[in-house]
């Protein structure tokens, strides 16, 4: 058997010519897997699972203040048709349920302003659990049963809370808009808090 050694030195060339681009290559392939090895195995992945930290959910009731009828103030409503209320936040639906706070708020339901941020609810929290308030935006209003509305923002121990707020009248023969209960769920999160929040 005879070896031709002119095959061996053309194949030479041939392996100094590759040699830098497989190691590119080669480079190149762990240089992903690294970083694949990294993603999977990051202590800040993982800690990631819940974003939007931790959810609070309420259940409370508005209704007329606890106040003789003698100095209950009517709910403000001009020609225009605004929507200014007092009322008292209640943990149930009973007249002798305990106060927990207050529901303040300013609706203009006209058609020019019924899309407007100025639609604003303001729950205001006074127990030894919660003090603070939240601030619902009333801007999609659409005079239905149950309106589900925006929390924007709260103070105390509700600072920095968002979610939802979700308005039932509670008895729907109530005559007048005035009079009326509403049953109110919240679904509140709050951002950047590692522990959970009472209640």
């Amino acid at each position: 058997m005879h070896i031709d050694s002119s095959n061996r030195f053309e194949t030479e060339p041939i392996l100094q010519k590759m040699l830098p681009r497989i190691i590119f290559c080669l480079a190149v392939i762990l240089a992903i897997l690294l970083v694949i090895l990294l993603a999977l195995l990051s202590p800040v992945a993982h800690k990631a699972k819940n974003p939007s930290g931790p959810w609070l959910a309420l259940s409370l009731y508005i209704q007329q203040p606890h106040i003789s009828s003698s100095s209950i103030q009517p709910v403000a409503q001009s020609d225009t048709g605004a929507f200014i209320f007092h009322r008292a936040l209640t943990e149930g639906p009973e007249n002798t349920s305990l106060v927990v706070g207050k529901a303040q708020g300013f609706i203009i339901p006209v058609e020019h302003f019924a899309n407007s941020e100025f639609n604003i609810i303001y729950l205001t929290f006074e127990t030894p659990e919660f003090s603070g308030s939240l601030s619902v935006q009333a801007k999609h209003v659409e005079h239905k049963d149950k309106e589900e509305l925006t929390v924007v923002g709260g103070t105390g121990s509700f600072a920095f809370a968002r979610g939802l707020a979700l308005f039932a009248q509670t008895d729907a023969s109530q005559s007048s808009v005035a009079d009326a209960t509403y049953h109110v769920k919240l679904q509140l999160r709050f951002p950047n808090r590692s522990q959970r929040i009472p209640g």
